[in-house]
């Protein structure tokens, strides 16, 4: 039975406003890098100036080639159908395809997560895009209509309101969720980059020449998990404290189960046995690197080479 999930401020004081320490169902705890404001701003930005050039592009040709063909009204329409298209699914699909990054995103090296350490389902998607119809494509319309639809201008100042309000609900609290990620319970975190030491790869490599090959995975249980997974086990393997041993342990344990290992791992064993996983499980992904493939994680299941 898996724990109960949760996302709570790391202990580190210094860094206590940016990380954030989350409990996956399997036990283990993942840090993040909470995404700046500033970034997620500028990454929306960049996306809405992606949608409007495809929204002008398409709607030009549409117009052009309906008026060629003598079918203008139906031109007008596409258009219109063009735009409620684009503007409901210009970012679930992205983050769909991209497991939570918009071309804004991607650019700034951000991308959404489930904030409970659990896969980013298309349900959270759907939920968090959603409400952006409510908290700004909506008030903008009716701030932007003119008289002639029979909006007034009380009504737009109410518009102006809420718009103003909604946008400025990351800065009401801590994880600088917007109202969509409140909704959906997802997180927007900076994406994690392969950065990892050189001077554990040498070590694991010298321990393995000394020890023989005590584990062998298969490409299977290698697949089992990514790039971010691998830095948290670096992490856990650092850390020397003797929380950090409990913490490799219930890691550890997560690991057996997730990939079938077949044969018991003492708690004695477990260091050995982490250590050696990490270093294959390095090996291998810094291989797929090579050919072009990226596994960001255990959730990014497209990109394993099996």
């Amino acid at each position: 039975m898996s724990r109960a999930t949760s996302v709570r401020p790391d202990g580190n004081a210094e860094h206590q406003d940016k990380i954030r320490e989350i409990i996956t169902p399997e036990g283990v705890a993942l840090k993040v890098t909470l995404a700046q404001r500033g970034d997620r701003a500028t990454a929306v930005l960049i996306d809405l100036v992606l949608l409007c050039i495809a929204l002008v592009a398409g709607a030009i040709s549409i117009l052009f080639l309906s008026t060629l063909l003598g079918i203008s009204r139906l031109g007008i329409i596409l258009v219109i159908l063009l735009i409620f298209a684009l503007r409901n699914f210009y970012f679930m699909f992205f983050e769909l395809k991209w497991q939570g990054q918009t071309p804004g995103k991607r650019k700034m090296g951000i991308k959404v997560i489930d904030r409970f350490g659990k896969p980013l389902t298309s349900e959270a998607i759907f939920a968090r895009n959603i409400m952006r119809e409510i908290e700004l494509f909506l008030p903008i319309g009716v701030l932007f209509s003119g008289s002639a639809t029979g909006v007034t201008g009380l009504m737009q100042f109410f518009a102006f309101v809420w718009a103003a309000t909604l946008v400025c609900v990351p800065m009401f609290n801590r994880d600088n969720l917007r109202a969509g990620d409140l909704v959906a319970g997802t997180l927007v975190v900076r994406e994690p980059k392969i950065i990892l030491a050189k001077d554990m790869m040498e070590a694991g490599e010298a321990q393995q020449a000394e020890q023989g090959a005590a584990y062998v995975f298969t490409a299977d249980q290698l697949n089992a998990y990514g790039i971010f997974e691998l830095q948290t086990l670096e992490t856990l393997l650092r850390n020397l404290s003797s929380e950090g041993a409990m913490k490799r342990l219930t890691a550890g344990r997560a690991i057996i189960k997730k990939i079938n290992w077949p044969d018991p791992v003492t708690d004695r064993q477990m260091e050995d046995f982490l250590s050696c996983y990490y270093h294959a499980l390095r090996k291998r992904l810094e291989g797929q690197l090579l050919m072009g493939k990226r596994k960001e994680d255990k959730f990014d299941t497209e990109k394993a080479d099996t």
